[in-house]
Formats: C-alpha cells, sequence, structure tokens
C-alpha cells in the first residue's frame, strides 16, 4: 500500500512529537518543517519510526521553498500557535496569515486535506488578540479551501506540556497560589494522545470540510485542576482569589521581565471565557473519533512525581 504523504508544520512541538510517531506508525511518511533543523531535528529523528520522517529547514514562509513543499503531498497539517506576541510572531502572522497561505497552497496543489488546530472556547472572547486571531484564520481556510478540517481543542496536557507542567512546578514552590475570576473557568482538559488519535482519524476517514471541537471526558474548572495537581503531588496550597487590577498588574510585570512570561495580560482575559463546547459543531465524541479518552488524574498521576521529594523513588511511584 502506498503511503499517505503528510506534511506537518509545528513539528516540533508537544502535540507534533506524538503525533509524528502515530502517523509513522500507521503507513504515513511525514514531512517535518522546522526554521532550525540543527537544534530541533533531533528530536524529529527520534520521534517516528526511521526512514519515514524527512526534515526541511525553512527560515522564511513566503519562499518558493514551501511552495515545493506541496507538490505530491496528500494531507497538510498546521500545528503551529503562539501564546504571547514577540518580534515578528504576532497572533496575526502565526493564527491568520500563515494558515492562509497553507491553505491557498493546498488548494493549488488538490491536497486531500488540509488539517488545521484552532482552539476551544473562542467565540466570544472580542477583547482577546489570541482568540480574534484564531476566528480570523479559521475563516480565511474555509473561504478558500473546502477540503478542511480545523480542531478545535480545550487544553491539552501531557508530561510534555506547558500548562500541568509548569503549574507543578509553581505549586511546589508557591504555599500560597493565585487564582483568577475565583478559578470559575471551564475547562475540559484532552490528553495529546487523543488529539493525535482525532488527526490520525480524520486522516484514514477522509474527513473533510469539518469543524470539530475536541474534549477530554471531564468538565473541570481552573480551581478543581489545581486542586487535582495538589493531590498528585501530596501538598496543601492555599489557593486565593486575586482581584482582577492586581493580576493585571503582575500580567503586565511579566511581559516587561520575562522572555516567555507566566501570565499576559491576554491570557488573562481568555480566562474570563469558558474553554468548553460551544455547540454550534460537533465534537470529537459526536463522530466517535475516540476509542478510550484518558481521565486527567489518571494522567497527572504518571508524572507528577518528577516534582516530587525523591523523583522517580519517591512512595507513590514505588506503590504504583
Amino acid at each position: 500500500m502506498k503511503p499517505i504523504e503528510i506534511l506537518v508544520f509545528g513539528a516540533t512541538g508537544q502535540i507534533g512529537r506524538n503525533l509524528l510517531r502515530k502517523l509513522t506508525k500507521n503507513n504515513c511518511k511525514v514531512t517535518a518543517v522546522t526554521r532550525n533543523a540543527h537544534r530541533k531535528g533531533y528530536i524529529l529523528k527520534k520521534s517516528g519510526n526511521a526512514g519515514w520522517i524527512d526534515i526541511v529547514e525553512l527560515e522564511k514562509f513566503d519562499s518558493e521553498i514551501l511552495d515545493s513543499l506541496f507538490k505530491g503531498k496528500d494531507v497538510c497539517i498546521n500545528l503551529i500557535g503562539i501564546l504571547n506576541e514577540k518580534n515578528k510572531s504576532s497572533f496575526n502572522n502565526m493564527h491568520c496569515l500563515f494558515p492562509k497561505k497553507l491553505a491557498t497552497l493546498s488548494k493549488k496543489y488538490n491536497l486531500k486535506q488540509f488539517i488545521h488546530l484552532s482552539a476551544l472556547g473562542i467565540e466570544k472572547a472580542s477583547d482577546s488578540k489570541y482568540a480574534v486571531s484564531k476566528l480570523n484564520g479559521e475563516n480565511e481556510i474555509r473561504k478558500i479551501f473546502d477540503n478542511h478540517v480545523i480542531l478545535k481543542p480545550s487544553i491539552i496536557f501531557s508530561q510534555d506540556d506547558n500548562f500541568s507542567t509548569m503549574l507543578f512546578g509553581m505549586l511546589k514552590l508557591m504555599p500560597i497560589f493565585p487564582i483568577y475570576y475565583n478559578g470559575n473557568t471551564i475547562f475540559f482538559p484532552i490528553h495529546v494522545s487523543d488529539i493525535c488519535e482525532i488527526i490520525l482519524k480524520v486522516i484514514l476517514n477522509e474527513i473533510k470540510t469539518e469543524t470539530i471541537e475536541c474534549i477530554g471526558p471531564e468538565k473541570i474548572n481552573f480551581k478543581e485542576i489545581l486542586q487535582r495537581l495538589n493531590k498528585s503531588l501530596n501538598i496543601k496550597r492555599l489557593l486565593i482569589p486575586f482581584p482582577l487590577p492586581v493580576a493585571k498588574l503582575f500580567a503586565g510585570f511579566f511581559e516587561f521581565t520575562m522572555k516567555n512570561p507566566l501570565l499576559t495580560k491576554d491570557q488573562l482575559i481568555l480566562l474570563g471565557y469558558d474553554n468548553s463546547p460551544s455547540g454550534k459543531y460537533k465534537t470529537n465524541l459526536d463522530l466517535k473519533l475516540n476509542s478510550n479518552l484518558k481521565f486527567f488524574d489518571e494522567e497527572i498521576s504518571k508524572y507528577s512525581y518528577m516534582w516530587k521529594v525523591g523523583g522517580e523513588f519517591s512512595k507513590q511511584k514505588n506503590d504504583n
């Protein structure tokens, strides 16, 4: 059987590394695009079966090389996204103009599918630059290329994420932890392996012209997430609601002093909106794209030992 030729942008991220492994195990040959092959190539090479991954270095996404990458491909997958703006990596460039370019090239070379990763729960967040750029990107794709699939996941977690791992580290160090909007913001956390399963099923089932909201098996608010992380670490932390004006001051300070801020003012805005299905689109559950969704508590317990005294030799790790 001829392999499915797949072009992946954003392959070195949490989803990308796990996705390459899944794709190459299922008769997919992947061309992974990176801006720095020398620094990130080794990560990609060990992310899938040998001989099934080609690595292409591309600094400028408006070059002729980008155009040529689409020749002979069946599917293009865009996983690129940013949480804060810096230099030329603006929300509009990365979430709207770049996906628009990929959709245009997918149409030009008559690809079977263009799969684009967006975000859940952004429809009402019109005061967030991140949310607006994501929605604009979705709309541009829909206008340009019919064979699109837009995936809108809730928070994606795993031992490779920048969500649960960051919170583990902060909770370990801080006896008092701030929460915003009283910790009432709703999430449907989905494990990275489950979002990768969704992408694979979309490809194998040749799903087209669809927007899918991707959710995990549980509805959890932010305060409950923190409580579950504390429980997994066997620690107690005082969760204190922070007034919004104070939170904005902290976010502004983080933006000014940190290369990768712990919290930005735009992220603070997003935290005011539930990260839950809109009801406008089908979910992965409706389409039966997952065989066995993973639960938050069970998965974080598999790597929370890294923040415990004794690490992998901690008592709970040994008991498991």
